[in-house]
């Protein structure tokens, strides 16, 4: 990083006006560093909005800190219900001012199993939204690999806790190890009393395994909502840096004029 510091060799020659040129130059070059900065791909990365909000700023979603809100609410007796009123509860809830909740998605279509992560049941699947969450925001590991292999260090964490893009240490509330959590897709498995099923995710043992279950069952039920909930802290070194140049310049112009 560029320092400047009142006995910089370089602040002289920018108050002499010898260095306006390369000056102009060097600001070009930051803004458009700052740029890509701000525009480039990064890993996921959550961040506390405070007031109960996780926000992904991968996916572009907002959770529920506590996992089982329907629950904590009062809204259920332990949060567990058929998939039905589980849409419901999410459509209907209102929380941090905002009232566009729902359950989180997963991939829809035909049923396929597998453990690579691109079918839509089995293990590893990372394009659900809770299956990104298990694996990618707390780097957890499925019960198979992606080779059908079974892993050593497989486990979930109830509360799990991860570092913000803050650098804060947060933990998510009453995050369920002992079933499974609805998503909000369902496909057709042509098997009597089953063919509209709808998939779920599950936290516990076996870890990771995203499959179909009979949507009058009852399960647990996380919100999310598409979007943020607050601008996600710029990084302000460069912005303070281009600006304290452009200062410098000007100063170095009116010192040339006199």
């Amino acid at each position: 990083m560029l320092e400047i510091t009142t006995d910089s060799p370089l602040l002289e020659r920018i108050i002499n006006g010898e260095e306006v040129g390369k000056m102009k130059r060097a600001i070009f070059l930051l803004v458009v560093m700052s740029g890509v900065l701000l525009t480039s791909p990064t890993h996921a990365t959550l961040w506390d909005r405070g007031g109960g909000l996780i926000y992904d700023d991968y996916l572009n979603i907002t959770w529920l800190q506590d996992a089982n809100y329907a629950k904590t609410s009062g809204y259920d007796a332990d949060g567990r219900m058929n998939w039905t009123n589980a849409t419901t509860w999410g459509a209907n809830l209102v929380y941090g001012g905002y009232s566009d909740w729902r359950l989180p998605t997963a991939v829809d279509g035909p049923y396929v199993f597998g453990v690579n992560g691109t079918t839509n049941a089995g293990w590893n699947i990372t394009s659900s939204e809770m299956g990104y969450m298990f694996y990618t925001n707390l780097a957890n590991l499925g019960y198979y690999d992606t080779s059908g292999n079974v892993q050593t260090g497989v486990g979930f964490i109830p509360n799990a806790t991860f570092t913000d893009g803050n650098g804060n240490t947060v933990s998510f509330q009453n995050l369920q190890s002992d079933d499974i959590y609805w998503a909000d897709k369902g496909y057709s498995s042509g098997i009597a009393n089953y063919s509209i099923c709808k998939i779920f995710f599950l936290f516990g043992w076996p870890s990771g395994y995203q499959n179909q279950a009979y949507m009058v069952d009852n399960h647990y039920a996380w919100a999310v909502r598409d979007g943020d909930v607050a601008p996600v802290p710029e990084p302000s070194t460069m912005l303070l840096l281009g600006s304290g140049l452009a200062g410098l310049i000007g100063f170095g112009r009116r010192r040339m004029k006199k």
